[in-house]
């Protein structure tokens, strides 16, 4: 169909770019590189080589490094106190050889001689409790640095060792060379800490009725990661940035009292020898149960164990294949329930343990949540691998590890259980049990890139809040909610692409932003098939691997065919915003008579056929040409000198296809913000209805600071209006709108 619209627009002039005069000479300016926004990012990406491709895909000689683990612990329940002795086999898959090993000792954070307190700024408070205090001033600080009572090679030869706070070295008498495994054992003991006195990502609860809730992580010397981008990853652990760690395989036998339940990572190899034939039973049941959990270990099964306090004891036997890390919970409190859940061709089972503080909460909701974020995250990447996904109640906690996660949110001292409570144990459960694929599976940085884990994670969580209820109130993914953050003070932000000790808004800079940016990028500039693809495409090309930041921008393109330079350089490796608003509006009508300065128009290069045949002219309204006159229905009686060309040029059929509008709209759109976004505009008519007109940000190549389009309608534009749907993350609304109308700032 032909439109008269496109015909208007090939025969008139708009806009108002005037010829230079040749002879006039302009005064030299001073040259520049290229500034666009648009630049493609080979000034801040590594160079793709042979282990990592420019597609963002491994390449031909990556490699990764493995540890396995076979350790045996005990829990001291009455002293509080864990003991292990660990044998590990590190393989050297590097083409180099490896003059030593670095081992990580995340305890010794909680040691005396730490220097994580020496590195914080302190002020006097003018007031604090006196259990406040008394712990800041006068109390002996805890002690839970790893004692490392041996260090020994396979024969029971000591090996030299050297610690360097929370690192360990391993001296090696001969180099690690390619290929070859190196076998170790370390025997060690730590205080475990009251985590909610002295803080930290494990430690116990401690109840009034005397027992306690353990939950046991960063609990052994684990190896660091050695790869191709840094060599050793041996960053100290000063508490924020979490951890970096090699795949391998687990077999743990904890011993714990007997009376004690227990989770863990992996899979329980000795389950007849420690629950009771009862639970056994009712565990065989909950593998056959697709729809409800089962409750294995009854709440009252837990009161009466928390009677007395067994003095003998239980081991359990774990085994876990292809994982990066351990977790452990126990406690007398336990109950446990669990359900079944379907992903691709096998059975995964969901479960919870909770003391009775966590029900009815616990009993309703845990383990149907762990279930559907398995369903929702599998569904977006890949079907989870693992054989089981375990909730741990644990109070003030909020943490992950693989196929176990700590989780808060309990009734308050009456039973009740309010909104807030509910979807706040909801969002950290979806939220915790969703690490287990980033980046417990596509297993990212965490010591150098918070927001490659938590930021994809806390995408990935709205999705699935949303698919469990619509109206979820969610905290962090639609673009919206991240404006106060990235209007705030700027000595108070960090680009997201900052190492997680320099980030003095950790939720919002690692969390939040990162998620509000890929939700743009899936509903805004990609839209969900591109994106969804790519995505997906990351997810599995970098599982059970190790991605950097440049791994999954190029995947994302390298799948989507969407070049998204301009984006990333400016949402992760800047801190600017977006600020799109209406500049000016001008209304224009046709005319047969040659407006006043239209030779000098005339060479507006926008205007090919501005040479050949018949003129329209379009009249500014402002313009002292413009006759009241003309301000007609312009579909009644089309412009004499239009009316002939249709006439002379159209057959009678093609004639009653054209579209003839009636009002002519040149609108400005200018950017005071920096980040470049889609220029999204909804026209609202004088009868109610809207229109939506959606440009990309390309729009923005060739001027940085204002862009005009021209709108062609047949009613009269009442109102325009960008970004309708706060799409952008735009921070400032009040230039958004012509006719200028009367906005409340966000933040009150």
């Amino acid at each position: 169909m032909k439109n008269l619209k496109l015909l208007l627009i090939a025969l008139s002039v708009s806009g108002s770019v005037f010829a230079q005069d040749p002879v006039q000479q302009k005064p030299k300016q001073e040259g520049h590189g290229d500034t666009s926004k648009f630049r493609q990012m080979y000034d801040l990406m590594a160079t793709p080589n042979m282990y990592r491709t420019a597609s963002g895909a491994p390449g031909p000689e990556y490699y990764q490094q493995r540890a396995d683990y076979k350790m045996d612990i005990e829990l001291d329940d009455k002293k509080a106190r864990l003991y292990g002795v660990e044998t590990i086999t590190y393989t050297n898959n590097a083409k180099e050889s490896l003059d030593y090993l670095w081992v990580q000792l995340d305890q010794n954070h909680f040691a005396k001689t730490s220097k994580t307190p020496l590195v914080r700024s302190e002020k006097i408070d003018a007031a604090m409790s006196a259990r406040g205090f008394s712990r800041t001033y006068m109390e002996e600080k805890f002690d839970g640095g790893f004692k490392i009572d041996y260090v020994q090679d396979v024969t029971g030869a000591p090996i030299s060792y050297t610690v360097n706070e929370t690192m360990m070295r391993i001296n090696l008498k001969t180099p690690l060379a390619y290929g070859q495994k190196f076998t170790f054992k370390i025997k060690w003991w730590y205080n475990i800490g009251n985590y909610m006195v002295d803080g930290g990502r494990s430690g116990y609860e401690q109840f009034p009725d005397g027992n306690r809730l353990y939950v046991l992580a960063q609990f052994f010397p684990r190896m660091a990661v050695y790869n191709d981008v840094e060599g050793w990853q041996n960053m100290q652990f000063w508490g924020q940035g979490e951890f970096a760690l090699p795949f391998g395989n687990y077999e743990v036998n904890i011993t714990v009292p007997a009376d004690h339940l227990m989770e863990a990572t992996g899979s329980l190899q000795n389950r007849a020898e420690v629950i009771s034939p009862a639970q056994l039973q009712r565990y065989l049941l909950a593998e056959k149960s697709f729809d409800n959990p089962v409750i294995i270990a009854t709440q009252a099964e837990a009161i009466e164990r928390e009677k007395s306090i067994s003095d003998k004891k239980k081991t359990w036997k774990f085994k876990a294949e292809n994982v990066r890390d351990f977790g452990i919970s126990t406690s007398r409190k336990f109950i446990w329930d669990a359900m079944a859940v379907k992903l691709g061709g096998k059975t995964v089972m969901a479960t919870s343990v909770y003391p009775k503080e966590g029900n009815p909460l616990w009993e309703q909701y845990s383990t149907r949540a762990v279930a559907h974020t398995l369903k929702s995250y599998s569904s977006h990447t890949f079907d989870y691998p693992y054989p089981k996904a375990v909730s741990v109640n644990a109070q003030d906690q909020g943490m992950e590890y693989p196929m176990i996660c700590w989780n808060f949110g309990r009734p308050d001292e009456n039973g009740v259980v309010s909104d807030r409570t509910k979807y706040g144990m909801l969002g950290v459960i979806i939220h915790e049990v969703g690490h287990n694929f980033f980046p417990m599976i596509v297993n990212s940085d965490e010591r150098q890139w918070t927001w490659m884990d938590e930021g994809l994670n806390t995408f990935m969580e709205y999705l699935a809040e949303i698919e469990w209820e619509a109206n979820f109130p969610v905290d962090r993914g639609p673009a919206k909610l991240i404006v106060p953050y990235m209007s705030g003070d700027q000595n108070w932000i960090e680009p997201i692409m900052s190492n997680s000790e320099v980030i003095k808004q950790f939720g919002n800079n690692a969390y939040g932003k990162p998620a509000a940016g890929l939700n743009i990028l899936r509903e805004t500039i990609m839209g969900r098939e591109l994106f969804d693809h790519a995505f997906k495409t990351y997810a599995n090309r970098w599982k059970f691997k190790h991605p950097t930041p440049e791994d999954f921008f190029r995947t994302m393109e390298d799948a989507s065919g969407v070049d998204l330079d301009w984006f990333w350089r400016g949402w992760f490796y800047t801190t600017d915003y977006t600020d799109i608003g209406v500049k000016e509006v001008k209304q224009f009508y046709v005319s047969n008579d040659e407006p006043a300065g239209f030779k000098a128009q005339e060479t507006n290069r926008r205007n090919r056929f501005r040479n050949t045949g018949p003129k329209v002219y379009m009249v500014d309204s402002a313009s002292a040409d413009f006759k009241p006159e003309m301000n007609t229905s312009f579909d009644a009686k089309l412009v004499k000198t239009l009316d002939e060309y249709i006439s002379k040029t159209f057959s009678e059929e093609e004639k009653v296809k054209l579209v003839a509008p009636k009002y002519f709209y040149q609108v400005t759109f200018d950017k005071p913000g920096g980040l470049v976004m889609p220029l999204i505009v909804e026209l609202t008519f004088e009868d109610g209805t809207t229109e939506n007109h959606k440009f990309p940000a390309q729009i923005w190549l060739k001027n940085d600071k204002e862009v005009s389009r021209t709108f062609a309608t047949q009613k009269i534009i009442k109102k325009i209006k960008v970004d309708p749907k706060e799409e952008t993350a735009d921070i400032d609304v009040t230039n958004n709108a012509w006719p200028k109308e009367e906005v409340k700032s966000k933040f009150e």
